[in-house]
């Protein structure tokens, strides 16, 4: 893998996002805007979380704290509680989400909306050392990951997963699309080159196994940090869940040299190392919750253990005693490496806040995330001793009984601008909001991304920009109004690696009756605000893209989650969703071309068409026998009453590509705000009973 390219995309796209990030006043404190962990010459700010009976404790004042550097008691000069939940209801919020859906039909949930960046919200990485995991415990995480997507995460949350042994892209991209994250699931897998192989422990006499390639341990260590620095430049306090098997402190490390493979032996620390990457997390405002994916192993023998039969034969070890030891030996030091595989992970969590979960085999996820329900902010004015490049001891401590406080174990006397320094700068702001899993707002923008497939182009995921001319910076010249655009549009593949790019320039020229129209209902061009992407593969994409007004450099960029089924499987692939103002038909070329509407009025018809494919005929009619069920979804709730229609198949020449027109009366009391339309076909005509295929769009209904 390419780290320093990683790295780059990494730290690009989070730069980005940290100057986007905002936060309500009454959440946070004024003069401490995104950050977290502050260290300059006039404040030293760590965070801190307090639980009783493992439950988080959020009404504390600053008095009831005590806070100690180096054992010196220190004055408390800012604090805040900052929380993590949004308390304002939304289609991020728990009574409104939609039940969690099975991988078969996760189609039949609604989308979530995009990520607002001015809600309270989770950011975590959860990393999966696949370089340090056997194929036994592979099986567990990939159980346990998914069950934690379907059951806690929530609209709101940012959420990215990570194989250290594996293609990181752009950090996997964060997001709150579960679709995309259950996809990433999917990709865990064992890795060969784990330095554990099939089993979490060994049966042969040395419980330990080997990888590709000599100290993988210290590879693992490489990606932690890696995305340790990258997490640094996403605004608030953010978390990593490090999933592994087998991170130690010190490691006897074997290995086979010359052309005679002799044996060698070296003894391997990474005692320096793990303070490297705490000393990391804590300047990138990282707590790290380690997981040891063991989880309960029994130590004892078992039939695949190859045991001396000398052990149980009177000439062999000699008296049951000495039998006993020998075997009680043998449990000992498996459960001694058990031990040692996780006392690395341990002591990354207990010094940045966190704590580590082992002994299980559920993972206690929800524990976690429960954790990061919010944490209080405590601050102090150092001394210049502070800042002494040596490393100084933080205690804090919580004045009431039966109470826990977690926090950071300390820090390095070097300033946060001396820290700065060895940052990379990234200037490249389209290429960065291309990147961010939030949206550039400098200007209006919306994006509607789709499926579509036709004979001469094969499959494309074609999108639609809509525009507010009232951000633009439109110039008058010969009775028009004008304005020159950059157009950027980037597709990720659902490991995070760029699929494929395109870059066009623009001019937007237009009369003034068209500007006027264009005020009132948004600026939308069929040519020219519109990309088509080819898609050569079926898979989960996800599309960005950004809009730079080259006169005001103002950025817009948005982002869609966008599948493409294979045609050639059975089932009945439908296309993306278009949907129009009027009832008025067309050819099907010409209606997948044509910007599809966004914004209506309630007590209005809407109008739309999309595409199926490969329809089974009956054998009665010669003919599809369809069956078309919409609904109408906002916050995940239903909302009104489902409607069922047959579909009449007029003048269609290709039986295996029908278009299919619809109508839906949007009730005179939807009040406005953003709504998901859900169509869902029966093929009534397949000999086999498949599930009904399901398509999703969302529009704004407007006053």
């Amino acid at each position: 893998m390419n780290h320093r390219l990683i790295f780059a995309l990494l730290v690009s796209f989070c730069i980005f996002v940290s100057g986007l990030a905002q936060t309500k006043p009454s959440d946070r404190p004024s003069d401490d805007k995104d950050d977290v962990v502050k260290i300059t010459t006039n404040l030293v700010q760590i965070d801190a979380v307090v639980t009783k009976n493992g439950k988080p404790v959020t009404t504390l004042t600053a008095d009831d704290f005590e806070i100690y550097e180096d054992g010196k008691k220190q004055t408390i000069t800012s604090f805040a509680y900052i929380s993590n939940i949004s308390n304002v209801p939304s289609s991020g919020s728990r009574d409104s989400a939609p039940p969690p859906a099975s991988k078969k039909d996760e189609t039949s949930v609604p989308p979530v909306g995009p990520i607002q960046r001015d809600v309270a919200r989770r950011t975590i990485g959860i990393v999966v050392d696949d370089l340090g995991i056997s194929a036994e415990s592979m099986a567990h995480v990939r159980s346990q990951v998914r069950k934690f997507i379907a059951e806690q995460v929530q609209p709101n949350d940012l959420i990215a997963i990570i194989r250290t042994g594996g293609q990181m892209g752009a950090l996997q991209q964060f997001t709150n699309e579960k679709r995309m994250l259950n996809r990433a699931v999917e990709r865990l897998r064992w890795n060969p080159c784990s330095r554990l192989g099939m089993a979490t422990l060994s049966r042969e006499e040395d419980p330990r196994a080997g990888g590709c390639f000599y100290n993988s341990v210290e590879q693992t260590l490489k990606a932690v940090r890696f995305v340790l620095d990258a997490m640094g430049q996403l605004p608030g306090r953010k978390s990593m869940i490090l999933m592994s098997d087998d991170i130690p402190i010190r490691r006897e490390e074997a290995r086979t040299e010359g052309a005679e493979q002799v044996l060698l032996s070296d003894v391997r620390n990474y005692g320096g190392w793990l303070q490297k990457l705490t000393e990391t997390a804590i300047r990138s405002s990282v707590v790290i919750y380690s997981v040891d994916t063991q989880g309960l192993q029994y130590t004892g023998i078992t039939a695949a253990d190859a045991v001396p039969s000398s052990i149980y034969t009177t000439g062999g070890v000699g008296s049951v005693p000495e039998r006993s030891a020998r075997l009680g030996s043998l449990s000992s030091s498996r459960s001694r490496v058990l031990q040692e595989r996780r006392e690395g992970s341990l002591r990354l969590a207990e010094r940045t806040g966190g704590f580590q979960i082992h002994n299980s085999n559920g993972f206690q996820l929800d524990r976690i995330l429960e954790d990061q329900s919010g944490y209080y902010l405590l601050g102090y004015r150092p001394s210049a001793e502070t800042f002494n490049r040596k490393f100084h001891q933080i205690k804090a401590k919580v004045n009431r009984s039966g109470m826990t406080l977690r926090t950071r174990f300390g820090f390095y006397g070097v300033t946060e601008e001396e820290a700065n320094r060895t940052r990379p700068t990234i200037t490249d702001q389209t290429n960065l909001a291309l990147l961010s899993p939030f949206g550039a707002q400098d200007l209006e923008l919306e994006l509607n991304s789709f499926f579509s497939n036709d004979k001469s182009a094969g499959s494309l995921i074609r999108s639609f920009i809509y525009l507010d001319p009232a951000s633009l910076s439109f110039t008058s010249a010969n009775g028009r109004r004008e304005t020159p655009l950059q157009l950027h549009g980037v597709v990720f593949g659902d490991n995070g690696v760029v699929i494929d790019r395109v870059k066009r320039d623009v001019v937007l020229s237009l009369a003034e009756n068209e500007y006027q129209q264009a005020l009132r209902d948004g600026l939308r061009d069929a040519v020219r605000l519109r990309f088509d992407l080819p898609a050569k593969n079926p898979g989960s994409y996800q599309v960005r893209i950004a809009v730079r007004d080259l006169t005001s450099a103002k950025i817009g960029s948005a982002g869609q989650f966008v599948v493409v089924p294979n045609l050639n499987d059975k089932g009945l692939p439908l296309s993306g969703i278009v949907l129009r103002e009027t009832s008025q038909t067309s050819t099907p070329a010409a209606a997948m071309a044509i910007p599809p509407a966004r914004r209506f009025a309630a007590n209005t018809n809407l109008y739309f068409g999309f595409m199926t494919y490969n329809a089974s005929i009956s054998p009665a009619t010669r003919l599809p026998d369809l069956m078309m069920e919409t609904k109408l979804f906002r916050d995940g709730k239903i909302i009104g009453s489902p409607s069922q229609t047959p579909i009449e198949i007029k003048n269609q020449l290709d039986l295996s590509r029908l278009f299919i027109n619809g109508a839906f009366r949007l009730a005179p009391d939807l009040e406005p705000g953003n709504y998901f339309l859900q169509v869902a076909i029966t093929d009534k005509a397949s000999r086999e009973k498949q599930p009904s295929s399901t398509q999703w769009v969302g529009f704004e209904i407007v006053k």
